[in-house]
């Protein structure tokens, strides 16, 4: 067999080839053009075949799940790459303790990530799902007055204004939107001024002023249940509050009682916490939450860049090049 030296394919352990629960058919075709892939049940079938070729492995959607146990099966494993911005899943303090190199794939997801932000915007204010069982349901009855919420000329508060969060200020310029923003470091002025964004040095101060809010910021120790009860409670009553970020962002609890309470009349979500909801779960149950299945990045060309990017990340890694996309 060949190993990753010379001009060989290297071998990469990824999870199961699956159009529905693993990597689909595009996916793969990049993998199989670019590396000897192992898949994760072929592994652990035949592990001394294996252990000492695996030199990376590729995580789409989590999988397969990196704990100290795959790692002491892969004594010869150099690099982790991730197809996808976030990284909050991994034990990084776990991997970098075994010298290990971990790359994700960030900003190739910006522009599709942040058309579901404005998608999830519309669909809320215009009361879009509504409107379609209103037309699909018998039981529903058509009401001709039954309105939603002008978007355009409304005020949208964006919570990180990294790249998603400044491609969502210039699709909201476009809707002639007011727009202020909070993030940890001020964007330079030409270009707040591109798309009319104010900066706002506090949270507290965005939230008061703004019809719609949208959370676009990573996940970490400080923005981990950033939205709780007070959050709610200083945003407008008739305010909507939209998350294409994580889910852990939001605390479900506060959300959910908001929203029965009317502290804020409605969300638009595409990540919650827990991911997915439960069937039973009342969050599900209210028709002021317009909801879908973390999708941000979901479309073909973008997943099919985002694994491209990966590979190229995990190549570049074992060839010693420099590394644009290292986490660590």
């Amino acid at each position: 067999m060949a190993d990753n030296s010379g001009n060989a394919k290297p071998f990469v352990l990824a999870s199961r080839p699956d159009d529905e629960k693993g990597i689909p058919y595009y996916g793969v075709d990049i993998l199989k053009k670019h590396v000897n892939v192992v898949w994760y049940d072929d592994f652990l079938q035949n592990k001394e075949k294996y252990a000492q070729l695996i030199h990376g492995i590729i995580l789409w959607v989590t999988a397969p799940r990196v704990d100290a146990a795959l790692l002491d099966a892969l004594p010869n494993l150099k690099v982790i790459s991730n197809v996808g911005a976030g990284v909050n899943f991994l034990d990084l303090d776990l991997l970098a303790s075994r010298g290990l190199k971990v790359c994700n794939t960030p900003r190739i997801l910006n522009e599709t990530t942040a058309d579901m932000g404005m998608t999830l915007l519309l669909a809320s204010a215009r009361r879009l799902l509504e409107g379609d069982q209103m037309v699909r349901n018998p039981n529903v009855k058509w009401q001709i007055n039954f309105c939603g919420r002008q978007v355009s000329g409304a005020t949208l508060g964006i919570v990180g204004m990294g790249g998603i969060g400044y491609a969502v200020a210039q699709r909201a310029h476009a809707f002639r939107m007011n727009i202020f923003y909070h993030n940890r470091t001020r964007r330079p002025q030409t270009e707040e001024e591109a798309v009319g964004a104010q900066y706002c040095a506090t949270l507290e101060e965005l939230l008061s002023q703004c019809d719609f809010v949208i959370i676009v910021t990573p996940l970490t120790a400080e923005t981990k249940g950033m939205f709780g009860k007070r959050q709610f409670e200083l945003m407008k009553p008739s305010a909507t509050i939209i998350n294409i970020a994580r889910g852990y962002i939001i605390d479900t609890g506060a959300l959910l009682e908001a929203l029965q309470n009317k502290t804020i009349a409605a969300a638009a979500l595409d990540v919650t916490d827990p991911e997915p909801l439960p069937d039973d779960h009342p969050l599900s149950k209210l028709q002021n939450v317009t909801f879908t299945a973390h999708m941000g990045s979901a479309t073909v060309q973008t997943r099919s860049n985002m694994m491209a990017l990966a590979v190229q990340n995990l190549l570049d890694a074992l060839s010693g090049k420099p590394l644009v996309n290292q986490v660590i």
